[in-house]
């Protein structure tokens, strides 16, 4: 567990307090991530949503269905908040490349880009955020790391007009390893998660 939990925290400031990384700077850390091989099938993620202050503003949780069919890989996203909001995304991402996908979803203005190298992937796109009754127009720079445990981190800096408005922390897991991260492991990972951003502030 502690093994996990140092991966974590280093993930986490990797994240954090880098900005100007490139996927292929990871290219030769494993285990390598293939998005289409990891969200085949059921995947279930835990989520919160911080502003810039990094004060903590949604938690939510989120079912996918993944199916790819050797060109495109479709995901369809369930998110249930802790508010009792209910939303849903279906991604559709196709893979241009050995390192490069693109990708669109309804509330994606034009494509998602992609680029994956090693255990990383960086996905970079412009959404219609729902803010109450209206949207507001933001850039996600997403970034994901797959741990040997089989969990998938993924840290999003959100920005408008270049200044950062808050970040998104999900932690996704496939069913079959629901067991070996528990919600103990899962408390311990988020409170690794708080301790990596208030070294950061």
């Amino acid at each position: 567990m502690a093994g996990r939990l140092t991966a974590a925290l280093l993930a986490l400031l990797i994240i954090s307090g880098c900005t100007d990384m490139k996927p292929i700077d990871f290219k030769d850390q494993t285990p390598v991530l293939r998005i289409e091989e990891y969200f085949q099938g059921t995947t279930r993620a835990w989520g919160i949503f911080e502003d810039r202050f990094g004060t903590l503003r949604r938690q939510f949780t989120v079912e996918i269905t993944g199916t790819w069919d050797g060109e495109t890989l479709v995901l369809d996203e369930r998110f249930n908040y802790a508010d009792g909001e209910t939303d849903r995304r279906v991604w559709t991402i196709r893979k241009t490349g050995d390192h490069r996908y693109e990708g669109q979803a309804d509330d994606v203005v034009g494509k998602a880009t992609g680029e994956a190298y090693g255990n990383a992937l960086n996905w970079r796109y412009d959404m219609n955020l729902k803010i109450g009754d209206g949207t507001l127009r933001v850039h996600f720079d997403d970034w994901m790391f797959l741990q040997p445990t089989n969990v998938l981190m993924n840290r999003a800096k959100v920005s408008k007009f270049g200044i950062e408005i808050g970040s998104v922390t999900l932690a996704f897991m496939k069913p079959e390893k629901d067991l070996q991260m528990s919600g103990e492991v899962l408390s311990e990972w988020l409170a690794v998660h708080e301790s990596a951003q208030a070294a950061n502030r």
